[in-house]
C-alpha cells in the first residue's frame, strides 16, 4: 500500500463480519493462512476449451507445477441477448470449471471485469450492454455502473459459494482489468470494489496494470494490491513497486510468454528458453507470477476480439498464444522450461509427468473431401427481410452482435466516372453497382471510395458489411459496426436504405432454408464475378476462380472422432462450421492457415463441413495432422516506455 511500510489485508479491508481471506501480505511477502506463500499461476479460459477437455487441460497445468489457475470471465459469452438470462449451464457451466480446478488441486483466480480485454470480442462487453451512445464506458457513469450492477446481481452469486472461506478454491478477485491502459475514474474503480464487497467476495481483491508508474496512476487504488502485467523487464517493474507500493508483494499476474496474432500480420512466436529465464528473474525476486496464457484455446465463433492501429487488426481463430500448452493440448519446449523453473522456485524435485499427458493425441489421418457449391451469397443475404431507414443503420441500430449488414439502395449516378465513399465503415466492405461487383472498402480506404463507371441513370447500389471482430482494448473500445454515417456518390449522400442483418450465430439449419427458393431476386454476382485478376489479399480486391462466393458443403467420413486441422485450399474469406457448430473463420491472407478442431465436435462416420465464402471459393477441404499458425515469426516484446 501506497505511504506505508507494511499491511495486512485481513486487518484493514474487512471489518470483524467478514470471513478473513485466505490470503494476505506483509512487509512485501505474501501468506496463505498465515504461512508463507507464493502463487505460480496459469491462465486457461474456460470459454476458449470444449468443456469435455477442460479435466485434460486442468492436467496439463498441474503438471507444469502450476498452483493456480486464472481465469476471466467473459459476460457476452453468457448473455449474448438482453432480454434473455444469463447462462451458467453447459459449455457456460462456470461453477463447474472452478470446482474441477479446486478438485485437482488448484487454487483460482477468477478476473469478472466487467472487461476483460483478453484479445475477446468488445473486451467481454455484450454490445447491447455498451450501445447507448449517451454512456461513458468505464465510468462511474450511472449508465455504466447500472447495466453492470444488473450483470454482476447474476454472476457475483456463482463465484461467491466457491470462495476459500466457503471451502473452494477460489483465493482472490480482480477490480476490472488494466483500467490504468484507458482511463483514470478513481471513483468507478471504488465502485467496483465495493460492488464486490456488496456482493459478498471476502477473498483479496486485486487491481491489475502494466508495470510503470504511468499506468499505476490510472488504475490503481491506495488501499487494494496492485498487481503488474508484463512480459520482460520485471526486475524494474519491481523496482517501481518497491517505490510505489511498499508492503506489497509483486506479482506478475500477466506474464505474457508468448503473443497473439493479427490477420494479414507475423505469427508471433517467443523460445521456451528465454520466457522462462524472464519468468525466473521474477521468481528469484521472491515474486508471483502467472502465465498468460498457460494454454490459450480457440477463439471458436465470431469470438475474436480486434485492436486499432490506424486501421482495424482482427485477430486470427486461434489463441495458442505460443503458450506452454499449445492450443491441442500438446506439451511444448516451452512447457517444460516453464516447469523445470516452477519446480526449482517451489523447492520440488521434478516428478515425472503422467504418460497420457505427454503421449501425443490421436489425431485424424491427413485427406482431402471435397466441397459442392450450395447457395451463393447474395442469393442468401438478399432473402432476408429488410428494415427499412433514411440513412444507413449500424449493427447496434439494428440489434445484430456479430455477423453481416447487406445494405441496398438506389442511386441516381453521373454520366462517367464516379466514386462511391463510405462515411465511418466498419470494417469491411462488398460493393455492387447494377449486380456488377465492384471491389472492397475497409476503415482505412473507405473515404478513398471505390471509382465506377456508369451510363447514367437511377442505379442499384448494393454494401454488404463485415463485422471483423469488435475492438477489444485501447480508446476504440465500444466503437459501433456497420455504416455509421452514409454513403456518397462523389460528395451526395444516398438516402433511402434497406438492410438485411445476417446473423450467422443463428443455428445452421435456419441459415442454410435462407435464399434457397428458385425464384430467389436479382441474380447479382458474387465479389469474385467481376474478372478482376488481382490478388484477392489486404488491398481487398477480389479474386476470380468461377467458384463463387456462397455456401459450400461437404461430407467428411472418418472411423473414429479425434483431433484434426482443418485447411480451406483456394477459399478466401469466410466462416466454416463442423457438425452444425461455428468453428471460426478463415482468411486466405494468414497467418493461420489450418482450424483447429477439437475431437468433441466430430463422431465416427459422417460429419457436415458447411462453409460460407465471402470472396472466392474452391473445391475441397483438407485436414492435416499437425497444426499450421504461420511461419516462425517475431518475438513480441512490450514498450515500458
Amino acid at each position: 500500500m501506497a505511504g506505508s511500510s507494511e499491511a495486512t489485508l485481513v486487518e484493514e479491508n474487512f471489518p470483524p463480519a467478514r470471513p478473513a481471506p485466505a490470503l494476505s501480505y506483509s512487509a512485501r511477502l505474501l501468506f496463505k493462512y498465515g504461512q508463507p506463500h507464493r502463487i505460480i499461476a496459469g491462465a486457461i479460459h474456460y470459454f476458449r476449451i470444449h468443456p469435455e477437455q477442460w479435466q485434460d487441460r486442468i492436467d496439463r497445468l498441474v503438471a507444469m507445477g502450476i498452483n493456480t489457475l486464472d481465469t476471466y470471465v467473459a459476460w457476452n459469452f453468457h448473455q449474448p441477448y438482453e432480454d434473455v438470462a444469463p447462462d451458467f449451464t453447459g459449455w457456460k457451466d462456470l461453477a463447474k470449471f472452478i470446482t474441477l480446478a479446486g478438485e485437482s488441486g488448484l487454487d483460482v483466480i477468477v478476473r469478472p471485469g466487467p472487461y476483460i480485454c483478453a484479445e475477446w470480442d468488445n473486451g467481454g462487453f455484450p454490445s447491447w450492454a455498451v450501445s447507448d451512445p449517451e454512456m461513458v464506458l468505464r465510468s462511474s457513469d450511472p449508465l455504466f455502473t447500472g447495466v453492470v450492477e444488473k450483470w454482476f446481481d447474476q454472476l457475483l452469486p456463482i463465484i461467491e459459494p466457491l470462495q476459500a472461506c466457503h471451502g473452494g478454491p477460489v483465493v482472490a478477485v480482480q477490480i476490472e482489468n488494466e483500467y490504468g491502459s484507458y482511463g483514470d475514474d478513481k471513483e468507478y474503480l471504488r465502485w467496483n470494489r465495493k460492488a464486490l464487497l456488496d456482493r459478498g467476495i471476502t477473498e483479496i481483491l486485486f487491481t491489475a496494470d502494466g508495470g510503470t508508474d504511468y499506468y499505476l496512476d490510472g488504475g490503481s487504488l491506495p488501499d487494494t494490491w496492485a498487481t503488474a502485467t508484463l512480459g520482460s523487464r520485471g526486475e524494474e517493474a519491481d523496482a517501481v513497486w518497491q517505490r510505489r507500493r511498499p508492503g506489497e508483494p509483486f506479482f506478475n499476474v500477466e506474464f505474457w510468454n508468448g503473443w497473439f496474432d493479427h490477420w494479414g500480420e507475423d505469427h508471433h512466436t517467443r523460445g521456451g528458453v528465454d520466457a522462462a529465464a524472464e519468468a525466473k528473474k521474477i521468481l528469484d525476486l521472491d515474486g508471483s507470477i502467472c502465465l498468460y496464457m498457460a494454454h490459450g484455446g480457440t477463439n471458436f465463433g465470431l469470438t475474436s476480439g480486434a485492436n486499432h492501429d490506424g486501421a482495424i487488426q482482427p485477430t486470427v481463430t486461434s489463441y495458442d498464444s505460443d503458450a506452454p500448452i499449445a492450443e491441442d493440448g500438446r506439451l511444448t519446449e516451452k512447457f517444460y522450461a516453464m516447469r523445470e523453473a516452477f519446480f526449482a522456485a517451489s523447492g520440488r524435485e521434478l516428478t515425472p509427468i503422467p504418460v497420457h499427458l505427454e503421449r501425443p493425441g490421436a489425431v485424424i489421418p491427413a485427406c482431402t473431401f471435397e466441397l459442392t457449391r450450395g447457395t451463393a451469397l447474395l442469393d442468401f443475404v438478399r432473402a432476408i427481410k429488410p428494415v427499412h431507414s433514411i440513412k444507413p443503420m449500424s449493427f447496434e441500430k439494428l440489434g445484430l452482435d456479430r455477423g453481416l449488414v447487406h445494405y441496398s439502395a438506389k442511386a441516381v449516378l453521373p454520366v462517367g466516372e464516379a466514386t462511391i465513399k463510405i462515411c465511418d465503415l466498419h470494417d469491411r466492405a462488398y460493393v455492387w453497382v447494377d449486380g456488377k461487383y465492384q471491389g472492397v472498402l475497409t476503415d482505412a480506404t473507405c473515404e478513398e471510395g471505390v471509382k465506377v463507371t456508369t451510363a447514367g441513370g437511377l442505379a442499384a447500389v448494393e454494401i454488404l458489411v463485415e463485422n471483423q471482430g469488435r475492438i477489444n482494448y485501447g480508446p476504440f473500445f465500444g466503437q459501433g459496426k456497420g455504416i455509421l454515417d452514409g454513403v456518397l456518390i462523389n460528395q451526395r449522400y444516398i438516402f433511402q436504405w434497406d438492410q438485411r442483418p445476417v446473423n450467422l450465430e443463428k443455428p445452421l439449419s435456419e441459415l442454410l432454408q435462407v435464399g434457397t427458393a428458385e425464384d430467389s431476386s436479382d441474380n447479382l454476382e458474387s465479389p469474385n464475378s467481376s474478372g478482376t485478376k488481382e490478388n484477392p489479399a489486404t488491398d481487398g480486391s477480389a479474386a476470380t476462380d468461377g467458384a463463387g462466393a456462397g455456401y459450400f458443403h461437404g461430407e467428411l467420413r472418418i472411423e473414429k472422432a479425434a483431433d484434426t486441422y482443418l485447411s480451406l485450399p483456394g477459399f478466401g474469406k469466410g466462416v466454416v462450421w463442423v457438425n452444425g457448430f461455428l468453428l471460426g473463420r478463415f482468411w486466405e491472407v494468414g497467418p493461420q492457415v489450418t482450424l483447429y478442431v477439437p475431437a468433441p465436435l466430430l463422431k465416427a462416420g459422417a460429419n457436415k463441413i458447411t462453409v460460407l465464402e465471402f470472396e472466392h471459393g474452391g473445391t475441397h477441404a483438407e485436414l492435416h495432422e499437425e497444426p499450421n499458425l504461420g511461419l516462425i515469426g517475431v518475438t513480441y516484446v512490450e514498450d515500458l516506455g
